[in-house]
């Protein structure tokens, strides 16, 4: 009997490691990075076509196509939809009338916007610039006007550094005296832009 006992024993401690080794353990979990978070914050650059009408004083109403560039800055306060930005362009146009023409304007803006992920809603408005040139019986003259300007636009980023913009620009460039064959004439301009655009964000 004691022998039996014995062997039992003996049995229970050879099986007993084998068993432990048969034991499963579950598989370790993958760890999953986290999703990058998308962010309007940095410096972009892009470029832009549209088309603008308008009305200049002693002219008939002014139309016409126009394309530039522009380049900004964004900044998105973390953890918030609030973006906050800055803006400058220039365009060269042919917005004009038999007797007025817009050679070209410029904007300095800021930029306030709401931010739902990759889409951007925002206000902009600031100072305006451009060159106007008025032409009566082949007589014309340049001059340089300055105003400002207030519009709206959305922006859509569709990767992490290109994003697609439309936009509209109310712009008033005040008034400038211009010497003419009728002597001198203080002609105003105001302009409506409606305008596309790309940027890309360093």
């Amino acid at each position: 009997m004691k022998a039996l006992l014995a062997g039992l024993a003996l049995a229970v401690a050879v099986a007993a490691p084998a068993s432990a080794a048969d034991l499963s353990y579950p598989a370790p979990t993958a760890y999953a990075a986290p999703v990058p978070v998308f962010t309007w914050t940095g410096f972009y650059l892009g470029a832009n076509a549209g088309y603008g009408w308008g009305e200049a004083d002693f002219s008939d109403d002014t139309n016409g196509f126009l394309g530039g560039i522009q380049a900004g800055y964004n900044w998105q306060f973390a953890g918030s939809p609030l973006v906050v930005g800055i803006e400058t362009d220039l365009q060269a146009t042919n917005i004009e009338s038999p007797t007025f023409s817009l050679d070209y304007f410029g904007t300095v803006r800021a930029r306030l916007g709401w931010a739902v992920d990759q889409f951007l809603i925002y206000g902009t408005g600031g100072f305006a610039y451009g060159r106007g040139n008025y032409e009566v019986a082949g007589l014309s003259n340049k001059q340089t006007n300055t105003g400002w300007t207030i519009g709206a636009g959305g922006e859509y980023a569709f990767s992490p550094n290109w994003s697609v913009k439309a936009e509209y620009l109310y712009v008033d460039l005040g008034t400038e005296t211009y010497d003419t064959i009728a002597g001198p004439l203080d002609i105003g301009t105001t302009a409506n832009i409606l305008r596309l655009g790309v940027n890309y964000k360093f």
